[in-house]
Parts: structure tokens; C-alpha cells; sequence
């Protein structure tokens, strides 16, 4: 026996990457076996110092995770499936990702342990299995490939079908990324069709080397621990027992006896519509050839009831979908086999036989008496009872009417079942239906039941009749408002949308009230004296945040539109308080720009709201009211920014209506004089900080706020330089280790101080274009920013990243 440990591999890239730089996300382990210690070094900006991440928990850190010991068998869970939040939608990565047949972690002088470990066992783990997902998120298909001693021959296991693999297979081509297609003409000089390969390693599991031969040998029983084998043991029994079940069941039918007892048990606690939920009604496996009369005899031993004191009804679904005591059985049928009761009764429609018990007592409930004989007029009626100032609700009994008589006849009996006085008058009604909707309409007493089209299983709810006044003090005067507001109640949790992780309030509410009705009882909550100014924004089921965009004023008509999300359902709402009402505030545009100064710093972020047909010109000036400019002369633009690149620049004409400010990030800064005036020979050009990235295959990351700058006809790269180091102030000693290139479609070429600039970029666009820049290379040393500035409306938490 061994234990496996579970460590998940968090990784993000969109191209190759090593397998020996990935991260490590041990969070969701919580049966690790292999112990560790976390550790997180903290510097200051200067780098001079070191603090203690409790004290200074917001700088820049570098969080990791030693390792006391490894386990003997290693499990690797590669994470291939995440949450979009730009799009809302879980997603598969299926980039490139290698692992090695030999994984040491004892590699450079042992960096994954920490100093109190082992150092004299030896961490080389041999690749066993590679489990393989194929397909894409919503749907796909997994198989293995093993090598079960550690040979070299390895084997596919899919589904019932093994095969022999060789190596390749189960390695590199598991890797996932890309797959190039052979072309069809190799003499023609065409661009070979790459495509994504969805089929790749979700899940690898090592053996350690110098443990092979305890993990890989035959297990004794002994080898196992007794409350492991006392568990094996009975979990192979339930196994044995399930497949004779399965084996036999065409030897046997289920039959589900639903007596008063179910009703009055279930009938206002678990269910309200209908008499009886079957999942939770006692069943007995009987012999199909058993006949009918000896389970009666069952149930005598069973129940106490003696034989000649039952009577069996026969459960019948009508077509308004609901379920009732249809008709006794026959005395036919009582001399046939259950399994013929079974095939008679419920066709193809399910695999049980469902039966009421009809028993008869004395007047003092205690001994069962004989059923009274039933006349071709006798309707079987079960009645339930509505208390509308309590608001409970019950099963009180059944009883045999006459098709002829009227329900007034039978008042005094109802009164006795609901322990009133015999002259208490009552209201009835008849329970109908409830899918979709709910069907419960007045009874006229004076009408024969006939006339009122009650037949056996019909279920009649009575109450007190009530007067004026006790209807306007209760929320639900009478059975058809009761049963309607248990069909459509629902409990929603409201949160402050600033707050999505804190606990607000919950209201009671009806899936069928409208927006009005919400934010009315939202507002009344929260003390606000105008529902307009409630913002609600719907639950996002999948991430468990905040949908991106708030549900607009009137925008959806019921609370259930509010509540669905996809196929499921959420009972949770997020709540802001506005400042203004909301249709008034639909009418404007809000905008958060980020305002930096002619270092390219963000100085602000400013939330700017206007009509929605005012024009960029129009933020611009409502911009220079709220900063500090270098003269009162100068003049703004505002700037696209995403992933730290330059996507546009916003003409002063152009409407804000349809700017996108969920995603992009919207910069406002000073138009530098140089630009101004510049002359027909200069140019501006786009200027990006980037480094190259170990664990990508020295993949380009972009990082820093990206700027213009002008360029020169004739000016060389040195001059530029002195020009970049002074606009963004950077030290000597670290300007020395920048290196320059001309970046074009992610592939840089380097630069040297002779080289004119201005020629390796295109005349034609006086911004040019942000797919070729000036690439600045150095090391990401910035303070990183406790807020975003682009225009997503709720803040996400970036995943830990814990380099090795």
C-alpha cells in the first residue's frame, strides 16, 4: 500500500512551456500526505531592505512552498480547466505543456525541500500513468495510458478495450498546443495548417524510484489495515448484493404501500401538493410469480393489519401531471401475481407498483376494521386543512361520498376531522393541479359532488371562513393564495455587490413577483425612501461572483428571470444604493479613466458620467476640471489600453455610448508638446516595456504602461535613449541594463546605439500601429497596483503564483 499525494499544477501560457518551471498550487490539497513549509520574502521598493510579510503584507512578494518530504507516489493535477471571467464561461486550456518520463526534485541542490528534510532519500520519480481528457469543456472523453511495472511497454486503457502504446504516445503526443498538418504539395511553398489538439494530459502520477518495489508488488491481506479490510470487505458485499439485485431483477417487483400515516407525515412538512412523495414511502422487493394474496399476508406481519382489514388502491398519473388513488383493486386482480399487478397497472411508465393502503378504525383510531363495502356511487375523497393565521397546512383524512349528495352534507363531518365545533363554518376548495401553475378553486357546497366533477383520489382543502377583517390581517386569507405562495416562494440572499463574499440579508419572496415588487422590498430593508435607486446585478452560478453587468431598470419582468442563470437556478441578488435613481442613471454613460502624468504614471482614477450622446471631447473637458494640469493651455487624449499596449486613440468626436469599459482600460494623459509639433518628417511610435518570460520558452510579457514617443528621420537609437531616460526618470545604474529591439508580431531584433530608429517603422500611420513598437527589455521591478483601472465592475483575485 501507498499513499498518493495531490499536488495541482497551476500554469497559464499560450505556448510551450518546461515542465521543471511549473507552479505548484497546493491550496486545494487537503489530504497531503507529503508535509511542507510556506514561506513568503518581502522586499521594499529600493530593494535594500527586507520586512516581515506580516507587517508590510501589501509590497511585492515572493511566496513559496518547501517541502518536509515527498510521498512515495506523486499525483499531478494539470488544471487544464478554468473560469473566463471576460467571457463568463469555463474554458479548457489546451496549450503546450511537456512532462518528463524521470521527474528529479532534487534537482539544484535540492531547492524544492526545506532545510529540515531528508537529505539522504533520494526524490527521482519515474513516470506511471498519464491520464488523458479529450475534448472540450462541455463534454469529452478520458482514458489512460499505464505502464504498470515501469517498463518500457506501456498500455492505453479505454474504457473495456487495452491496447499496447509505445512511449511516444503516451508522452508527446499528450503534451497538447499545436499540430501541423503534412502538406499536401511539398513542392509549392505553402504555410502549413496548424490547428489546437484537444486531446492532452489532465493527470500524471510518479513512482518514486527507490520505492518501486513497495509500491509495484502483489498485496497480501495482511498488508492491509483491518478497518481498511472490514471497509473492503463490506463495500465488496453491497457490490455482491447490488449485482444479484441487478441480475434478478426481472425476478422481482418493487412495490410502494402509501398508508394515512405517509400522508399525514409528509402533507405540510415535505410536500404540500398532491398526497405523498413515493421516493419515501416504505418498499418491499417482492417475487414477481408471488401472488398477491400472500403479500397481503407480508403486510399483516408487517403493519399489524390484519388481512381482511385492507384494501388496495391502485396509483394512477393523470393528465395534469399529478398523482391520486385511482381505484381498488379487484378481486380479480387480488388472486394474480404482483407481477401481473405490476404489468397491468403501470404499463411501461415505471418499474414500481405503487398502492394506497386503505384501513378502517374504530372510533378510537386503535384497531383496524374491516373496509365498509363501496357502492358503484361512492367517490374516495381525502381532505386537508388550511390554517390562514398560522399558515399551516395538513392532511386531516378521507372519507366516501356519494356522487348525488352535496358537500354540505358532509360539513359536520370535515369539523370533526379538523377538531372544530360542529357548526363552524368552512370554506372549500379543490386542489387541482400545481404544474406549471397552481389550480385550486371554491367548491360550491349546494351542488351535487358530481356536478362539481370530484372523483376518486380528488382531494378537497377546507378552511374557517373568514371575515374582512381576518383577511386583511393575514398575508394569505385562503387556500388558493397559500398554495400559490408555497409554488412560487423563494428565499434570496442579497449582498452588497462592493462586498460579494460578505453575508448580507434575505428576504422571502414570491418567483413571480416583478421588479417593482423586488426593489421595493429591498429598498423597505434598507431604509431607502426610493426603490429607483436600487441597483440589483444577478449571480453568476458558475464563478460564484457577480454577474459583469447589472440587471437594468425593469429590464427582466419576474424574479425568476432574475434568479436563472443557464440551466440553474441561484437564490443570490447583489444590492447597490445609487445616488440617483436608476432610469435617470441609465441615461448616462460612466466612465472610469485612469489620468497620468508625463511620466506615464497613474496619478487617478476618475469616474466620469455623462449623457450617453456626449463625445470624447466632452470627457476630455469634464477631465480638466478634476486634475492638474502642467498649463492651463494643455491639451488631453484619452487612450485604449489593454495588456499593457496601446489599442487606440480616441478622436474628440467620437460617442462615448458605445465604448467598451468593461474589459479595455481608458487612459487619460497630456499630448506632449514634442508631438504637437512635430514636423512632416517625425513620427510617433509606440513604446513597450517587456521581458522575456523562463517558464514560457522565453515567450515576450508585456508589462508597465506603454507611451508614444517621437521619432526623428535621422535619429539614432543612442540619442533616443538619453530622451526615454529622462521623460520616464530612470536611474543610470538600471537604465545601463535595458536593452532596446524593434518588436514586430512578438519577435524582437535587437537594436544598437548606431541604428536610425525612424526606419524601421512605417510612415503611413503617424501613431503607427501596436503590433510593431519600441521594445524596452528589463526586469519588472514596478510596485504592483492595489486596484484595477480597467472597467470591469468587480474586482477577481489573481491565482497565487509560486515560482521554484
Amino acid at each position: 500500500m501507498s499513499y498518493v499525494e495531490c499536488v495541482n499544477v497551476d500554469y497559464k501560457s499560450t505556448r510551450k512551456e518546461s515542465f521543471y518551471d511549473l507552479q505548484l498550487d497546493v491550496k486545494g490539497c487537503k489530504d497531503v500526505y507529503a508535509s511542507f513549509d510556506k514561506y513568503v520574502e518581502v522586499e521594499n521598493l529600493d530593494g535594500d531592505n527586507k520586512y516581515h510579510a506580516e507587517q508590510y503584507g501589501l509590497q511585492d512578494a515572493r511566496k513559496g512552498v518547501l517541502f518536509s518530504d515527498f510521498p512515495p507516489v506523486l499525483q499531478l493535477q494539470l488544471k487544464r480547466f478554468e473560469y473566463d471571467f471576460a467571457r463568463d464561461v469555463m474554458v479548457k486550456i489546451n496549450d503546450r505543456y511537456e512532462f518528463p518520463l524521470e521527474l528529479d526534485l532534487d534537482r539544484e541542490n535540492g531547492k524544492y525541500l526545506s532545510p529540515e528534510a531528508d537529505r539522504t532519500v533520494r526524490n527521482l520519480y519515474m513516470l506511471h500513468s498519464v491520464l488523458v481528457h479529450s475534448g472540450g469543456v462541455h463534454g469529452g472523453h478520458y482514458y489512460a495510458f499505464i505502464r504498470p511495472t515501469l517498463s518500457d511497454q506501456w498500455y492505453k486503457f479505454d474504457d473495456e478495450r487495452v491496447t499496447k502504446e509505445e512511449v511516444k504516445r503516451a508522452l508527446e503526443e499528450q503534451y497538447g498546443g499545436e499540430e501541423e498538418l503534412p502538406q499536401m504539395n511539398p513542392g509549392l511553398n505553402n504555410t502549413p495548417f496548424r490547428f489546437t489538439k484537444y486531446s492532452n494530459a489532465y493527470m500524471l502520477v510518479y513512482i518514486r524510484q527507490s520505492d518501486k518495489e513497495k509500491v509495484i508488488c502483489n498485496v497480501d491481506e495482511k498488508d492491509i489495515a483491518e478497518h481498511l479490510r472490514v471497509r473492503l470487505k463490506r463495500e465488496q458485499e453491497e457490490k455482491e448484493r447490488k449485482r444479484k439485485e441487478k441480475a434478478e431483477a426481472h425476478l422481482y417487483t418493487i412495490i410502494k404501500v402509501a398508508s394515512d400515516d405517509d400522508l399525514a407525515a409528509q402533507v405540510g412538512k415535505e410536500i404540500f401538493f398532491d398526497l405523498v412523495d413515493h421516493d419515501k414511502v416504505p418498499g418491499f422487493r417482492i417475487q414477481k410469480q408471488t401472488l398477491f394474496k400472500a403479500f397481503k399476508e407480508e403486510i399483516a406481519k408487517e403493519l399489524g393489519i390484519p388481512v381482511e382489514c385492507q384494501r388496495f388502491w391502485i396509483w394512477a398519473k393523470r393528465q395534469n401531471h399529478t398523482y391520486r388513488p385511482n381505484r381498488p383493486l379487484t378481486e380479480f386482480e387480488e388472486l394474480q401475481s404482483v407481477g401481473y399487478l405490476k404489468e397491468s397497472s403501470n404499463k411501461a411508465y415505471n418499474a414500481e407498483l405503487k398502492l394506497f393502503l386503505e384501513v378502517n378504525r374504530s372510533k378510537d383510531q386503535r384497531l383496524p376494521q374491516r373496509p365498509p363495502d363501496r357502492a358503484k356511487d361512492d367517490i374516495l375523497l381525502f381532505f386537508k386543512l388550511y390554517d390562514p393565521i398560522k399558515e399551516e397546512f395538513r392532511y386531516v383524512g378521507r372519507t366516501f361520498v356519494k356522487a348525488s349528495g352535496k358537500p354540505r352534507e358532509i360539513l359536520e363531518r370535515l369539523n370533526e376531522m379538523a377538531g372544530f365545533s360542529p357548526n363552524q363554518e368552512i370554506d372549500l376548495f379543490e386542489e387541482i393541479k400545481f404544474d406549471p401553475t397552481v389550480m385550486c378553486e371554491p367548491i360550491d357546497k349546494n351542488s351535487t359532488f358530481k356536478a362539481c366533477q370530484l372523483e376518486d383520489g380528488d382531494i378537497i382543502c377546507f378552511q374557517k371562513s373568514t371575515s374582512d377583517e381576518q383577511i386583511a390581517a393575514c398575508r394569505f386569507p385562503d387556500v388558493p393564495s397559500f398554495l400559490e405562495y408555497v409554488h412560487n416562494r423563494q428565499v434570496v440572499h442579497f449582498r452588497r455587490l462592493e462586498a460579494p463574499k460578505e453575508e448580507g440579508f434575505f428576504l422571502e419572496l414570491s418567483k413571480q413577483h416583478t421588479y417593482d415588487d423586488v426593489v421595493e422590498r429591498v429598498a423597505v430593508e434598507l431604509n431607502v425612501d426610493d426603490p429607483s435607486k436600487i441597483r440589483l446585478t444577478a449571480h453568476n452560478c458558475y464563478s460564484q461572483q457577480p454577474k459583469p453587468q447589472p440587471i437594468k431598470y425593469r429590464g427582466v419582468d419576474r424574479l425568476s428571470d432574475m434568479l436563472q442563470h443557464y440551466t440553474q437556478v441561484s437564490d443570490i441578488l447583489y444590492y447597490e444604493v445609487l445616488d440617483i435613481p436608476l432610469p435617470e442613471l441609465q441615461c448616462l454613460k460612466t466612465l472610469k479613466v485612469a489620468f497620468h502624468n508625463n511620466r506615464t504614471e497613474e496619478v487617478s482614477v476618475l469616474s466620469i458620467r455623462l449623457p450617453k450622446q456626449s463625445t470624447i471631447g466632452d470627457v476630455i473637458n469634464e477631465i480638466k476640471g478634476k486634475v492638474e494640469l502642467s498649463s492651463e493651455h494643455a491639451e488631453l487624449r484619452i487612450l485604449e489600453v489593454f495588456y499593457h499596449k496601446i489599442y487606440k486613440v480616441f478622436n474628440a468626436n467620437e460617442k462615448i455610448e458605445n465604448i467598451n469599459d468593461q474589459y479595455w482600460t481608458l487612459r487619460a494623459e497630456e499630448i506632449p508638446q514634442e508631438e504637437l509639433q512635430m514636423g512632416p518628417n517625425s513620427r510617433a511610435i509606440h513604446v513597450y516595456h517587456f521581458a522575456r518570460d523562463p517558464n514560457q520558452n522565453q515567450l515576450l510579457q508585456n508589462f508597465g504602461e506603454p507611451f508614444f514617443i517621437v521619432v526623428h528621420e535621422e535619429e539614432t537609437l543612442a540619442t533616443l535613449k538619453e530622451r526615454i531616460k529622462k521623460k520616464l526618470q530612470v536611474p543610470d545604474d538600471e537604465f545601463s541594463k535595458w536593452k532596446f529591439a524593434f518588436v514586430s508580431l512578438g519577435r524582437p531584433d535587437y537594436l544598437h546605439d548606431s541604428d536610425v530608429v525612424a526606419s524601421r517603422f512605417s510612415k503611413r500611420d503617424p501613431y503607427g500601429a501596436w503590433e510593431h513598437y519600441l521594445g524596452l527589455e528589463h526586469a519588472d521591478t514596478a510596485p504592483k497596483r492595489s486596484h484595477q483601472t480597467n472597467q470591469s465592475r468587480h474586482v477577481y483575485e489573481k491565482p497565487v503564483r509560486i515560482y521554484n
